[in-house]
């Protein structure tokens, strides 16, 4: 899988890449990082990427020549790519978004400055848009990492036990059970006694329990979908019989 990053600011992701499991994935060539400054496109004489807005007000806006000609020449490199925009304005990023971009074979995110980018480049480039959640950042370089560690996981062979993902939150529809290291006992505070004794099927109750609890106070919207497609499910159960 390729990622490439089309961004003014190459530093500020570069250094994500140096240390763990997405440096070692890098290492196996299973991922491959790139980048394009739009800068680098610039026809202007100083470089410049950015103007005032058409409609007035506040701030700059990247404007359309460099990232035309930028993204131009990186679909001129590999057709298949998938481009990507980071914008508040779009729908969130989910965890089915990260499995499914892992199917591709080249994903490039493009990021945004000053008061965000001129339409007209998303409206002819993009084949998503994406947010990663309701605020505002002062650039898409963190989006763009956040959604490439997302979709990498989903990778074959980028985790060293591809099972973990199976048990994560979002991957169903209850948040993850709590999750407890060595030793059993720390600070006389001491683990759930279920989790200790090793029979599985108990176990694996107590956690659905606990990711109940979890969805519960945290994510309620959540629980209730979970509620609501069990009890379809056991509609459908007897329906059948």
């Amino acid at each position: 899988m390729r990622f490439t990053f089309v961004t003014l600011f190459q530093n500020i992701i570069e250094g994500y890449f140096n240390d763990s499991i997405l440096k070692r994935a890098i290492e196996k060539k299973i991922l491959e990082i790139s980048y394009i400054n739009p800068r680098d496109f610039s026809l202007n004489k100083h470089n410049k990427v950015d103007d005032k807005a058409v409609s007035g007000g506040a701030g700059m806006v990247m404007n359309p020549q460099p990232l035309f000609d930028c993204l131009d020449e990186l679909k001129k490199q590999d057709e298949d790519v998938h481009i990507v925009f980071l914008t508040p304005v779009a729908k969130q990023f989910k965890q089915r978004d990260a499995s499914r971009l892992a199917k591709k074979t080249h994903v490039a995110f493009v990021s945004g400055r000053y008061e965000g980018i001129d339409e007209r480049v998303i409206e002819t480039y993009a084949d998503e848009v994406f947010s990663i959640g309701d605020y505002i950042l002062t650039g898409g370089e963190l989006p763009s990492l956040v959604i490439c560690d997302a979709v990498s996981r989903n990778i074959d062979g980028v985790l060293g036990n591809s099972e973990s993902l199976e048990i994560e939150s979002f991957e169903t529809l209850l948040l993850e059970a709590p999750s407890f290291s060595k030793p059993a006992t720390y600070e006389n505070i001491q683990v759930p006694k279920e989790y200790i004794k090793g029979n599985h099927s108990k176990i694996r109750t107590l956690k659905i329990a606990l990711s109940k609890c979890k969805s519960k106070f945290f994510r309620p919207e959540q629980l209730l979908k979970h509620n609501c497609t069990s009890e379809m499910d056991f509609v459908s159960s007897k329906t059948k019989r």
